[in-house]
């Protein structure tokens, strides 16, 4: 497993869900390398016949037109992250976002979520939290944006694992499928 005291960069995930329904709205990844991917989410139509469906700051055209389908973002992360555990700031609300990209094809998820603050065992509990919380100001990022999240806990593993490679955001547009993102 990656942590503070490996050179490895643990994978780290985070989903934005809609205020009520709980809906996967956008997704974001880290790579082996550092790189983060991240893209909208296309609503699947079952997922919209409640009056509760709350989309967040999107509207359906937004996430239809610049969103990619479920299926093509569990493809990405299986040809990413296949059987292994990720890291996440908020493993209820992502693991019930990831368990409805799956559902939504009768599928099992394929990796398993933890939360971020296990990989450092030296520091007190909350302390991570607050790190958190005061790089999310230090760089001006937004916690409800998935690769902003993802952005933030890779500069909060780089500064407690020296040596860590500095991140690079890697928009996923639904191009990079089928293993097409080796490195060049």
């Amino acid at each position: 497993m990656a942590g503070p005291e490996s050179k490895e960069i643990p994978g780290f995930i985070a989903v934005e869900t809609g205020e009520d329904g709980g809906l996967p709205l956008a997704i974001a990844w880290t790579l082996p390398d550092g790189r983060v991917k991240h893209t909208l989410i296309q609503p699947d139509d079952d997922w919209l016949d409640s009056e509760m469906v709350s989309l967040g700051e999107y509207s359906l055209e937004e996430l239809n037109s610049m969103g990619v389908s479920p299926l093509d973002v569990i493809r990405e992360l299986e040809n990413d992250h296949f059987s292994k555990t990720l890291f996440t700031a908020g493993v209820s609300d992502d693991e019930a976002a990831i368990s409805r990209l799956f559902d939504t094809y009768g599928l099992d998820p394929f990796v398993e979520l933890a939360p971020a603050e296990s990989l450092y065992a030296e520091i007190e509990p909350g302390d991570w939290a607050r790190a958190r919380g005061e790089l999310f100001g230090e760089l001006g990022l937004e916690p409800l944006r998935p690769e902003h999240e993802v952005a933030v806990m890779l500069n909060l593993h780089q500064r407690l694992a020296p040596g860590i490679a500095s991140p690079e955001v890697l928009p996923f547009d639904g191009r990079l499928l089928d293993g097409d993102d080796v490195d060049d």
